[in-house]
């Protein structure tokens, strides 16, 4: 039995002289949770929208669940789910007609896979009557993946799924997602937040349409070479400055109200950083040793490629 759900070969794709993708290659293996990680313009919609057979590659070849993307498109559309970046639900129908509506395209019923759907559509059951336009952003989430899972897919793909949606309503989605792995159910998931990134099995790190590397999340952040610390004072702006003047400087960035800072050495002389931030006026900083979060592993891969 073939362990992969999804084998990408040297994929490319090209906007005219604008290369979207770039050879890319990857397995994803069956009821694994896999993030593209990644901003915006990274080539993550192009690879989903190629693997959902809604776009055609110019070089290279895919398979999901053993089909070949071109030659049996048809069958593919009938095992995957898909759940685009943008809400594309009918708006002027409720809650009920579009799910009763996906469900019938594909010759099933909301009572048939009710429990596939329940852990999602138990937070928007009550408004089943409301129009699906009259949704909150929460809400019109989860009726697009209630839509999407209602023929129960082998294969479940989401195009940042979380973009515009409030916190409580993100944490809300990851938790669904850890839910639906229980039913064997392969998902892709793309994404801008770095921070959704340790929710995945593994992650493929995108930037320029190629990925920078693919891994666990944990084995990503243990490949960053440098010792990180969080660093903080009174003014951040001035802190940053001073710090990317520092003669040892290696990397300074900001991670909200703190900077991230590597050093030209490993284990830096931190007594003699400390002195020279006072004599920058900075009073009384806070210098801590912290472990490399996804992001800073991206920003340094960046420097890298």
């Amino acid at each position: 039995m073939n362990k992969q759900a999804i084998i990408i070969s040297d994929i490319s794709k090209n906007y005219g002289r604008i290369s979207a993708i770039k050879q890319l290659s990857v397995e994803i293996q069956k009821g694994e949770l896999f993030g593209l990680i990644g901003p915006d313009g990274g080539g993550k919609t192009t690879l989903i929208r190629i693997l959902t057979t809604l776009l055609l590659a110019d070089k290279g070849e895919a398979k999901v669940e053993g089909f070949d993307v071109v030659k049996d498109y048809k069958k593919i559309r009938k095992i995957i789910g898909y759940m685009p970046g943008r809400f594309s639900l009918y708006e002027d129908l409720t809650v009920e007609e579009n799910l009763n509506f996906f469900a019938s395209v594909f010759n099933t019923s909301i009572e048939e896979n009710y429990d596939l759907i329940k852990d999602v559509y138990s937070y928007i059951e009550p408004f089943q009557k409301r129009r699906a336009g009259q949704l909150s952003g929460g809400m019109k989430q989860k009726l697009a993946l209630s839509c999407a899972l209602i023929h129960k897919p082998k294969v479940l793909f989401l195009d940042e799924p979380t973009t515009g949606v409030d916190a409580v309503s993100r944490k809300e989605f990851w938790e669904m997602l850890k839910k639906l792995q229980q039913h064997n159910i392969t998902i892709v998931v793309s994404t801008p937040y770095m921070d959704e990134a340790v929710l995945c099995d593994r992650i493929a790190l995108m930037q320029n349409g190629q990925f920078m590397t693919v891994d666990t999340p944990e084995n990503i952040s243990k490949g960053f070479k440098k010792s990180i610390y969080s660093i903080k004072a009174e003014n951040k702006q001035l802190l940053i400055k001073d710090l990317r003047a520092y003669p040892k400087v290696n990397s300074a960035n900001i991670f909200g109200q703190v900077i991230h800072y590597t050093d030209k050495v490993d284990r830096p002389d931190i007594i003699n950083l400390e002195n020279y931030l006072k004599k920058q006026k900075h009073r009384n900083p806070e210098i801590k040793l912290i472990k490399p979060s996804i992001e800073d592993c991206f920003i340094d891969l960046m420097t890298q490629h």
